[in-house]
């Protein structure tokens, strides 16, 4: 699958997570990308479900990343 990113944040344990886009479908997921210490898979995660894990600092990204759109009036 040919993706469009964006790092959304990075943990100071090396986690990454990044928002992404499938061009052709258009959908949009969050991609966690674990440390290469911890040995687990990147992941793509719902919208939805990556904002009902909680209110960490990833989150928080992505509200505040979605809240600029409305300063772009």
């Amino acid at each position: 699958m040919a993706v469009e990113a964006r790092e959304l944040y990075e943990s100071s344990n090396g986690d990454c997570w990044y928002l992404v886009r499938e061009p052709r479908s258009g959908q949009v997921f969050i991609r966690h990308e674990p440390n290469r210490a911890s040995g687990g898979e990147a992941e793509l995660i719902e919208i939805a479900d990556f904002l009902r894990q909680g209110s960490g600092p990833e989150q928080q990204e992505l509200l505040r990343l979605i809240g600029t759109l409305l300063d772009q009036r």
